[in-house]
């Protein structure tokens, strides 16, 4: 068994960081089986090539939420050399939907308890009877995965890795006694319309509409015929409000997570929103340059602002010459720095607990020679 564990690890890239979850689970492809394989990632399916590459007669399907972790994944694992045949990589709102033998998930410590919640229910609901589910994690001293796992299997086998984290097997012996909904949906209301939105487990502002969200709705100026670009849409909030708020009014939401697309969908479906447009993009690739009227955008807060001058470059692109971006955010001095290179008129304004900082489309981006643009890698 020592033998087969070391050859594997052998085999397994070793040009970027892998993970002590990802790295857990590696560790156990020895005692594991299956043909039919579903699993998630906690960097860049560095456990998915080497069970593929293990066991070249299986069919390994890794999911992510976020098509920018995939499309980086698929371009290392390329780096890296041939992708094994048998290992798919898929972006969608849910695991793939086909019968598995071996379920696999690698979890952060802190990560978002309802999603992980839904993923293992969902991965349960794919086992075949007598089919396997392992689950790691980066905390060694784990209790709640623990829990969470016996509400889906009568037995569960616990393996904390101190300074390593925890590895968890169950085998799936008859079907759940009660399948859990953990989508949601919530109603806002603006300008005297009540408006319905979706939500689900790793969508941002799950259940109800960020505080940041309602400062943009608030703040946002609208004239009949205007064309938005929402950034970062997320569950959509921003996108139905600013098509009700005025006649003729054109919305193009992107969002890089495959649920806040599907949540949006659904809310436009709801409300029979008019003129939403809804683009899975990771890149700003989509919006078509010098065409909207206003850009909206509520960039998140990890990533080192990575994401942030993604926004603020593919705003830039994409607005009318003179044409309004709106960005929300309670760390307003990084957007009055940086802004000035694509942005004149910049200027902050206090909404509750946030800041609205605007800025004017220069008809060109200055270029600062001393800072090199931030890389687009996430984490």
């Amino acid at each position: 068994m020592a033998r087969r564990q070391k050859q594997v690890e052998e085999e397994i890239p070793h040009s970027f960081f892998v993970r002590p979850q990802e790295k857990l689970l590696i560790d156990v492809i020895p005692e594991l089986s299956g043909t039919r394989v579903i699993c998630t990632s906690a960097g860049r399916a560095q456990f998915a090539v080497a069970y593929a590459q293990d066991k070249p007669d299986a069919t390994v399907d890794c999911w992510f939420l976020d098509v920018f972790h995939k499309s980086q994944t698929e371009f290392r694992v390329s780096e890296e050399g041939q992708v094994p045949p048998n290992l798919k990589f898929h972006c969608q709102p849910d695991l793939p939907e086909q019968e598995a033998d071996l379920v696999a998930f690698a979890f952060k410590k802190g990560g978002e308890a309802e999603l992980t919640r839904d993923l293992m229910q969902q991965g349960y609901l794919r086992l075949v009877e007598g089919g396997r589910m392992v689950v790691s994690t980066d905390n060694d001293e784990d209790q709640w995965i623990h829990r969470e796992l016996r509400e889906l299997f009568p037995k569960v086998t616990r393996r904390p890795i101190r300074k390593q984290g925890t590895v968890y097997l169950a085998t799936k012996v008859g079907p759940l006694k009660k399948v859990r909904d953990f989508d949601c949906e919530f109603a806002f209301r603006d300008r005297g319309r009540l408006i319905y939105a979706y939500s689900r487990p790793g969508v941002f502002s799950h259940r109800h509409i960020d505080p940041g969200a309602r400062a943009l709705i608030n703040t946002m100026q609208v004239k009949p015929g205007m064309k938005f670009l929402d950034l970062g849409c997320g569950a959509g909030t921003v996108s139905l409000a600013s098509a009700f708020s005025a006649e003729g009014v054109k919305v193009h939401a992107v969002d890089s997570n495959a649920r806040a697309i599907q949540s949006l969908e659904r809310g436009i479906a709801r409300n029979e929103a008019p003129g939403i447009t809804v683009v899975l993009d990771a890149e700003g690739a989509s919006p078509e340059s010098d065409t909207f009227d206003l850009a909206l955008a509520n960039p998140p807060y990890f990533s080192n602002y990575a994401i942030a001058d993604l926004f603020l470059d593919t705003a830039h692109r994409a607005l009318k010459p003179r044409a309004k971006v709106l960005i929300v955010t309670k760390t307003p001095n990084w957007f009055v720095e940086r802004m000035p290179l694509w942005y004149a008129d910049v200027e902050v304004t206090e909404a509750n607990d946030y800041w609205i900082v605007t800025g004017r489309k220069r008809k060109e981006q200055i270029v600062d020679p001393d800072e090199p643009r931030r890389p687009r890698e996430r984490y």
